[in-house]
């Protein structure tokens, strides 16, 4: 169960680190645009606005990579902590911009969320 917890987890994580990548450095992309569903020139004028969220998201994978590295407690807090501000930020997200972040933030933080509670 363990186990399990632990790469979903590590999953939540890296799909905060590929966000940070796209809002960060991407953000004017082909590719970041399609997948936020922006234009061209709204993304060069929210250029500064989405690196600072991606900041934000990078905080998210920090304390949640710092949770699969530290033991317990410290481990499990961190990725409660973690998961927690996943799940809120992402709901959050699909009530005030996109349904779409149910799927990709919201169920994975949950669905870790829900094992690492059952692996403890």
């Amino acid at each position: 169960m363990t186990v399990v917890a632990n790469v979903l987890v590590g999953l939540v994580a890296l799909i905060h680190v590929y966000i940070v990548v796209l809002e960060m450095f991407l953000w004017t992309s082909p590719r970041a645009r399609a997948a936020f569903g922006t234009t061209e020139s709204f993304a060069q004028e929210s250029k500064a606005l989405a690196a600072n969220q991606g900041l934000y998201n990078g905080f998210l994978a920090a304390a949640l990579i710092w949770g699969l590295i530290a033991t317990d407690p410290t481990g499990f807090q961190f990725k409660l902590y973690g998961l927690a501000c996943v799940i809120v930020a992402g709901l959050y997200g699909a009530a005030t911009a996109s349904k779409r972040i149910l799927l990709v933030q919201v169920l994975p933080g949950v669905l870790a969320l829900v094992f690492v509670l059952l692996a403890r």
